[in-house]
Protein backbone atom coordinates (compact mmCIF):
# COMPACT_ATOMS: atom_id res chain seq x y z
CA UNK A 1 0.00 0.00 0.00
CA UNK A 2 1.41 3.38 -1.05
CA UNK A 3 1.44 6.05 1.65
CA UNK A 4 0.57 9.64 0.96
CA UNK A 5 3.62 11.95 1.43
CA UNK A 6 3.64 14.04 4.58
CA UNK A 7 3.26 17.71 3.77
CA UNK A 8 3.85 20.52 6.21
CA UNK A 9 2.43 23.93 5.33
CA UNK A 10 5.05 26.52 4.38
CA UNK A 11 4.38 30.23 4.68
CA UNK A 12 6.54 32.84 3.01
CA UNK A 13 7.34 35.74 5.36
CA UNK A 14 7.82 39.14 3.75
CA UNK A 15 8.04 42.62 5.24
CA UNK A 16 8.86 46.04 3.77
CA UNK A 17 10.71 46.79 7.03
CA UNK A 18 13.58 44.56 5.87
CA UNK A 19 15.33 44.68 2.50
CA UNK A 20 13.57 42.95 -0.37
CA UNK A 21 15.23 39.77 -1.55
CA UNK A 22 17.93 40.51 -4.14
CA UNK A 23 17.55 37.10 -5.76
CA UNK A 24 15.18 34.14 -6.06
CA UNK A 25 14.63 33.57 -2.34
CA UNK A 26 12.32 34.60 0.49
CA UNK A 27 13.20 36.82 3.45
CA UNK A 28 12.05 33.87 5.56
CA UNK A 29 9.92 30.74 5.42
CA UNK A 30 7.76 29.56 8.32
CA UNK A 31 7.32 25.79 8.53
CA UNK A 32 5.14 24.81 11.46
CA UNK A 33 6.57 26.70 14.43
CA UNK A 34 10.05 27.05 12.91
CA UNK A 35 11.17 30.16 11.02
CA UNK A 36 14.10 29.91 8.61
CA UNK A 37 15.47 33.41 7.97
CA UNK A 38 17.63 34.07 4.93
CA UNK A 39 20.94 35.81 5.44
CA UNK A 40 20.72 39.56 5.84
CA UNK A 41 23.37 42.06 4.87
CA UNK A 42 23.43 45.75 5.80
CA UNK A 43 20.99 47.00 3.20
CA UNK A 44 18.87 49.89 4.46
CA UNK A 45 15.28 48.85 3.61
CA UNK A 46 14.25 52.49 3.08
CA UNK A 47 16.91 53.26 0.47
CA UNK A 48 17.89 49.84 -0.88
CA UNK A 49 21.55 50.81 -0.46
CA UNK A 50 24.27 49.31 1.70
CA UNK A 51 24.88 51.03 5.01
CA UNK A 52 28.57 51.99 4.77
CA UNK A 53 29.54 52.78 8.36
CA UNK A 54 32.11 50.09 9.15
CA UNK A 55 31.58 46.58 10.43
CA UNK A 56 29.84 47.77 13.63
CA UNK A 57 27.26 49.79 11.68
CA UNK A 58 26.79 46.95 9.22
CA UNK A 59 26.23 44.47 12.05
CA UNK A 60 23.60 46.72 13.65
CA UNK A 61 21.75 47.08 10.34
CA UNK A 62 21.94 43.33 9.70
CA UNK A 63 20.46 42.56 13.12
CA UNK A 64 17.77 45.24 12.72
CA UNK A 65 16.85 43.66 9.37
CA UNK A 66 16.65 40.21 10.97
CA UNK A 67 14.53 41.68 13.78
CA UNK A 68 12.06 43.07 11.25
CA UNK A 69 11.71 39.64 9.64
CA UNK A 70 11.29 37.97 13.03
CA UNK A 71 8.57 40.47 14.02
CA UNK A 72 6.78 39.93 10.69
CA UNK A 73 6.47 36.27 11.71
CA UNK A 74 5.29 37.17 15.23
CA UNK A 75 8.63 36.37 16.85
CA UNK A 76 11.47 38.17 18.61
CA UNK A 77 15.22 37.76 19.07
CA UNK A 78 14.53 35.51 22.08
CA UNK A 79 12.93 32.98 19.68
CA UNK A 80 16.20 32.56 17.76
CA UNK A 81 17.82 29.18 18.41
CA UNK A 82 20.63 29.27 15.85
CA UNK A 83 22.59 31.88 13.89
CA UNK A 84 25.22 31.68 11.22
CA UNK A 85 27.57 34.66 10.93
CA UNK A 86 29.50 35.08 7.70
CA UNK A 87 32.45 37.48 7.84
CA UNK A 88 34.48 38.83 4.95
CA UNK A 89 37.35 39.22 7.44
CA UNK A 90 37.58 37.04 10.57
CA UNK A 91 39.52 39.88 12.21
CA UNK A 92 36.15 41.67 12.54
CA UNK A 93 34.97 38.90 14.91
CA UNK A 94 35.39 40.91 18.14
CA UNK A 95 33.56 44.00 16.81
CA UNK A 96 30.70 41.88 15.46
CA UNK A 97 30.44 40.03 18.79
CA UNK A 98 30.17 43.31 20.68
CA UNK A 99 27.13 44.40 18.64
CA UNK A 100 25.67 40.87 18.44
CA UNK A 101 25.71 40.55 22.25
CA UNK A 102 23.38 43.58 22.53
CA UNK A 103 20.69 41.71 20.60
CA UNK A 104 21.24 38.27 22.12
CA UNK A 105 22.19 39.04 25.73
CA UNK A 106 19.85 36.60 27.50
CA UNK A 107 20.28 32.94 26.61
CA UNK A 108 22.11 33.48 23.30
CA UNK A 109 21.39 31.03 20.49
CA UNK A 110 23.76 28.40 19.15
CA UNK A 111 26.03 29.95 16.53
CA UNK A 112 28.92 29.55 14.18
CA UNK A 113 31.00 32.29 12.61
CA UNK A 114 33.05 31.72 9.48
CA UNK A 115 35.18 33.79 7.16
CA UNK A 116 34.11 33.67 3.53
CA UNK A 117 35.84 34.80 0.35
CA UNK A 118 33.20 37.44 -0.42
CA UNK A 119 29.65 38.51 0.37
CA UNK A 120 26.99 40.14 -1.84
CA UNK A 121 27.41 43.87 -2.47
CA UNK A 122 30.85 43.77 -0.81
CA UNK A 123 29.25 43.40 2.62
CA UNK A 124 31.53 42.68 5.55
CA UNK A 125 28.96 40.67 7.55
CA UNK A 126 25.91 38.54 6.80
CA UNK A 127 23.79 36.74 9.38
CA UNK A 128 21.07 34.12 8.95
CA UNK A 129 19.04 32.46 11.70
CA UNK A 130 16.50 29.86 12.70
CA UNK A 131 13.80 30.76 15.24
CA UNK A 132 11.15 28.66 17.00
CA UNK A 133 7.83 29.73 18.51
Amino acid sequence: MRKKPLTIPRTRVKTPLAPAAIGPYSQAVLVGDTLYCSGQIAIDPKTGHMKATGVEGETEQVLENLGAVLRAAGMEYRNVVRCTVFLADINDYAQVNEIYARYFSDEPPAREAVQVAALPRSARVEISCVAVR
